[in-house]
């Protein structure tokens, strides 16, 4: 069972109204306009001429790359530190892992076998969408707002399946040879399940000793606004290279 914060109430002053919250969320939009790049599922040159100049099945290569790629998501890594923000048993943990899981195994998978191109640009949007999502779940602001809470689950494995259609997009752009397409693809993947694992394993440790501390509940408000206001960073520089390019 998820928790959930409870919004200030009308003509309370909100926590993160406090200067040294305001300049916290500040840090974390400058860091995220700063990582631009890596928000657009960017791949380095470098591996991204090597995904173009080789055929066959290479295994470990792609299992390395996937792994990379998804250590290195912070889009990834932000919605699930929303997903995971108020749970406490790892049963519940892997629930929701699995679920993100099965989602974006299954576009990226089919994405690429079968050819499906998405813009980039919209499919990021989305993305950030899915951080506001979680965010903003996880203070309670639907209930607040509309009076009743979306499945949590069932939004978890629809926006894996926009994470994976991100993948698959930018897999696309490198036009793999069709020479070891299957095998690769299901390295990359594996490799994509392990960087998540790694990347949700460090996420779970500075949680664990967040959660010790008093501070955790003064703050938990602030981190969600803060993770939702990058999030719409997110958007908005998606949204302009829509526009522009």
């Amino acid at each position: 069972m998820q928790h959930r914060l409870r919004l200030s109430a009308p003509g309370s002053r909100a926590p993160w109204l406090h200067h040294r919250y305001t300049f916290f969320i500040a840090v974390a939009v400058l860091l995220l306009a700063l990582a631009g790049d890596a928000f657009a599922h960017a791949v380095a040159e470098g591996d991204k001429g090597y995904i173009q100049e080789i055929s066959g099945v290479h295994l470990i290569p792609f299992m390395y790359l996937g792994a990379k790629h998804m250590a290195t998501g912070y889009d990834h890594i932000l919605f699930l530190l929303g997903v995971i923000f108020f749970l406490y048993r790892m049963k519940d943990i892997a629930l929701y892992v699995t679920l993100f899981a099965i989602g974006h195994s299954t576009t990226m998978l089919l994405g690429v076998y079968f050819n499906i191109g998405i813009n980039s640009y919209l499919i990021d949007a989305i993305i950030g969408l899915s951080v506001v999502y979680k965010a903003l779940d996880n203070i309670g602001a639907f209930q607040r707002w509309f009076g009743f809470q979306p499945d949590t689950k069932v939004a978890t494995l629809v926006f894996g399946l926009f994470h994976g259609f991100g993948l698959s997009s930018k897999i696309l752009d490198y036009s793999i040879s069709p020479d070891g397409l299957v095998p690769n693809l299901l390295a990359f993947n594996a490799g994509v399940e392990i960087g998540q694992l790694l990347a949700l394993g460090a996420v779970l440790i500075a949680m664990s000793y967040w959660r010790r501390t008093p501070s955790f509940w003064r703050h938990a408000y602030t981190a969600n606004v803060a993770m939702m206001c990058a999030g719409f960073v997110l958007i908005g520089m998606q949204l302009t290279g829509y526009f522009v390019s």
